[in-house]
């Protein structure tokens, strides 16, 4: 049979994942994480502090600082997460601001399932037709790659952290996304494409990304133009508008900033980036190359080159930023949109052995969790316990009921799982992605349940901010901090009880605080003249990083 596609799906094999199960899965993914837990250093904590400062009256809506110092660019993340902030003054402040970026994560899981839809709805993207009929059928078969490209996403291991996080590269990677559903779905959603676009760009610019924005609409106004369809071709002007809008965005709220790193060595660059890519990407680097190649006669193809396009520039930004994970983080989408179109071509035996590595992996994985959680409260085993003491000192265990039920829950629910998968009856297209996602899922809830409470002592600065309050007075006129990590200054800021003015701008010898805040590597204390060395303190978990208090003379 001369094959015009390399897909070949049957009616069978397009079940889609019921509905329940699959809202169960991104329950699973979005919610832990989201309550009951203090911002993380760096990058968490900073966002934070800017959006505090302005719901607190500290800066003004358009030049958020920390400590005097301010944001760079990236202004609309901030507002948002302002907003909700004094929109709930009766929550805690960090859950507030973080709620919006978690139905931001939320938008971009729903956003790629829609994009693949309409990818695989495509006629070049449809499935072999069967001499005798019994092939898939056009609209089962899209939304089975589209909850194939869901699981996707939820396995990728890039997503797990940077999209639990209070940052602008959360709403960068939802405006992305929205771009991304507005090319796939104007064929057959003109009117939503069209709004989608036209919001994408400007608020992808607004969030720290213009020249991002710029590039993915000039680069989607040249496929929509080459286009046989005729209202995707009619995006283009909306594309072109919307590129003009972002630009005017950004210099509105002052985000274009030079953020291209300096050249490094080709090679040692390439080699990052390879070894990052390998493991933030992963599973959906391997499905999305195989894609590539048995699709490779159809790039051209909208279902092909439009995820391409905006994985490349992805990739692109991600070097010129001298291999930022952060803006990786935007091709993650399109990766997971294009390794759902591999699933409808793999053999058996590739995906049996996803499937047990799955299973391995994941398995191991969430029974050392259990150990060192048994070893926390009961102390055995007493290799577990000693471990967590020696590497996280002044630690001490507290317990949860609510967090062992959740827990105890979802490992049950990952050993049904396994059941079900290694079941020789299942046939469905996305099969191969279910344990992954679902591995994926169990080890992120079982660390924001069990270990919550240490993942929060490690990762978070308040445990440091207490012993730096301990050294203090009640009462000073300002603390100097020149010099001193955003991060740092943000925890100082918002993580404490201290009403005094911290003071990050002004240079030392111009200070007028009676005291100061040094950071420093290693335990060498530098000596200052007129200072005189307080404290010399660091977090439980970092050996080498000290923080230095000194008092004026």
């Amino acid at each position: 049979m001369n094959l015009p596609t390399p897909a070949i799906a049957t009616e069978r094999s397009a079940t889609r994942l019921p509905r329940l199960a699959l809202i169960l899965f991104c329950a699973a993914y979005v919610l832990p994480g989201l309550f009951g837990r203090a911002p993380w250093r760096n990058a968490d904590v900073t966002a934070f502090g800017y959006m505090a400062s302005i719901a607190k009256g500290l800066a003004s809506w358009w030049h958020p600082t920390i400590a005097g110092i301010p944001a760079e660019g990236a202004l609309l993340p901030y507002w948002v997460g302002a907003l909700f902030i004094k929109a709930l003054p009766f929550a805690d402040a960090a859950f507030a601001a973080r709620l919006p970026f978690g139905l931001a994560l939320v938008g971009v899981l729903m956003l790629t399932w829609y994009s693949s839809f309409h990818l695989a709805r495509t006629d070049a993207a449809q499935p072999v037709a069967f001499a005798f009929g019994g092939e898939a059928h056009a609209i089962d078969y899209a939304r089975a790659l589209a909850d194939g490209s869901l699981l996707a996403l939820i396995a990728s291991l890039g997503l797990l952290q940077l999209g639990h996080e209070t940052t602008p590269e959360l709403a960068q990677l939802l405006a992305a996304t929205l771009l991304l559903y507005g090319i796939a779905a104007a064929p057959f959603k003109p009117r939503k494409a069209r709004l989608a676009v036209l919001l994408a760009l400007p608020v992808l610019a607004a969030s720290g990304a213009p020249a991002v924005a710029v590039a993915l609409g000039l680069l989607g106004a040249l496929i929509c133009f080459r286009s046989s369809y005729d209202e995707v071709h009619r995006l283009v002007v909306w594309l072109l508008a919307a590129s003009a809008l972002a630009a005017l965005a950004a210099w509105g709220t002052g985000a274009w900033r030079w953020r291209v790193a300096a050249p490094v060595s080709a090679l040692d660059l390439a080699q990052q980036m390879l070894t990052m890519t390998a493991w933030f990407a992963w599973p959906a680097w391997p499905l999305a190359a195989w894609t590539l190649w048995r699709w490779r006669t159809y790039w051209q193809r909208r279902h092909i080159l439009v995820p391409a396009m905006c994985v490349a520039v992805g990739f692109a930004t991600s070097l010129m930023m001298d291999g930022s994970d952060r803006a990786l983080l935007l091709a993650l989408p399109p990766l997971a949109v294009l390794a759902a179109f591999a699933l409808p071509t793999l053999r058996r035996s590739v995906a049996a052995a996803v499937d047990w590595f799955s299973v391995f992996f994941f398995s191991a994985c969430a029974l050392i969790g259990w150990l060192y959680y048994s070893g926390m409260h009961t102390g055995s085993p007493a290799w577990a316990l000693r471990g967590l003491k020696r590497l996280y000192e002044g630690f001490e265990p507290q317990f949860g009921a609510v967090a062992l039920v959740f827990a105890t829950a979802a490992t049950l629910a990952w050993m049904w799982l396994v059941r079900w998968r290694t079941a020789k009856h299942q046939h469905a297209l996305w099969k191969s992605l279910v344990l992954p996602a679902g591995g994926v899922a169990l080890c992120w809830l079982l660390l924001m349940t069990l270990w919550l409470p240490l993942l929060d002592y490690v990762r978070s600065n308040r445990p440091l901010m207490e012993r730096l309050q301990a050294q203090l007075p009640a009462q000073i006129n300002c603390l100097a901090a020149p010099g001193v990590a955003l991060s740092h200054l943000a925890a100082m800021e918002l993580q404490s009880n201290w009403s005094w003015h911290i003071d990050g701008v002004t240079p030392l010898a111009a200070s007028r605080c009676d005291y100061l805040v040094q950071q420093s590597i290693g335990p060498a204390v530098p000596a200052l003249a007129g200072w005189h060395l307080v404290a010399q303190l660091r977090r439980p978990s970092d050996k080498q990083a000290y923080t230095l208090l000194y008092k004026r003379l």
